[in-house]
């Protein structure tokens, strides 16, 4: 079987795995536990729900491709985190095209429209989990019923966040009148993006520390993406290109390493010897060679190529 949805956050290329668990999207680990392990006994292939041969397949691949991904990318420690931090992104992005948003279900433009958001979105969402998977042949369709509520409540939650001075619209609704003068009730607060960027920033310094300096470069792009005038990151991530002898790249995160923070210490020491390095390189054809070799060891002819000559011959 199948399992397309094309409604809710799934429409957005995003796997919505709260409503494949039908949790709102705040809820904590052992809430999701709690949920989980009713579900596995549900689907299970000696449930008493799943009479017929064709029914236990079916429960069985409910369980094998999508409640047991979902349970353990919101029970991982890493994992949970940077879902909820893409969750509260998502919001963000939704919020800003929320003009283009259309809703097909009645529950969701209620949602939309409700004084009370809290307590009607998680009351609708454990109405709903009551009857989840009882019928196996409608689940894909209450999954995106509950993507829907939870793509609702992600904007709305967003905008009470948001520091615009006036509302945004509602998300379109069909033969609904908005009420936009409604103010949403208080939703949690999202993961911060910096703490995140600490954590990618923690693993690669210890990547760094291990001498692995190509997974070390890999943290510290993701967490560029997110926080792209971080000083520390791109000092840190200049030192990597350093050490894997691409000086053009170092070059150029050391220097915006010293916009960023003119005090940078590594930035202050290593860049006029980069600089003085790539001045005295006899062309610009072994600077393009060097360059293209990407992760590749460096040249150990002569002196020890660049990396030789700022490290004195030698690897940290």
């Amino acid at each position: 079987m199948s399992f397309k949805i094309d409604r809710g956050l799934f429409k957005y290329d995003f796997i919505d795995h709260h409503a494949v668990l039908c949790v709102p999207v705040d809820a904590d680990v052992k809430e999701i536990r709690k949920r989980y392990l009713k579900i596995a006994r549900r689907l299970h292939p000696d449930s008493s729900f799943t009479e017929t041969d064709e029914q236990k397949q079916l429960g069985n691949e409910f369980l094998s491709k999508l409640v047991n991904p979902a349970y353990e990318k919101l029970c991982g420690d890493r994992t949970r985190t940077e879902y909820i931090l893409i969750l509260s992104q998502i919001g963000k992005r939704l919020l800003q095209e929320s003009t283009s948003v259309t809703l097909t279900t009645e529950l969701a433009k209620q949602l939309a429209q409700t004084p009370n958001l809290e307590h009607f979105y998680k009351s609708a969402i454990a109405k709903i989990a009551e009857t989840q998977y009882d019928s196996l042949e409608q689940a894909l369709q209450v999954i995106a019923q509950v993507s829907e509520l939870n793509l609702v409540y992600l904007m709305r939650s967003a905008s009470k966040l948001s520091a615009a001075p006036r509302p945004p619209a509602q998300p379109k609704v069909e033969s609904v009148t908005p009420q936009s003068n409604t103010p949403p009730a208080p939703a949690p607060a999202p993961p911060k993006e910096d703490l995140i960027v600490e954590q990618y920033i923690r693993r690669a310094q210890s990547l760094i520390d291990k001498n692995q300096f190509a997974q070390a470069k890999v943290e510290l792009q993701d967490a560029l993406k997110l926080e792209p005038k971080n000083s520390h990151c791109h000092s840190l991530i200049a030192m990597v290109y350093l050490k894997q002898n691409q000086l053009k790249m170092a070059k150029i995160h050391f220097d915006n390493a010293l916009k960023l923070d003119p005090n940078d210490e590594a930035a202050l020491q290593w860049k006029p010897k980069i600089d003085r390095a790539i001045g005295q390189q006899p062309s610009d054809h072994k600077v393009t060679s060097s360059a293209n070799n990407g992760d590749k060891q460096p040249d150990k002819s002569g002196s020890g190529g660049l990396f030789g000559g700022l490290f004195g011959g030698k690897k940290k």
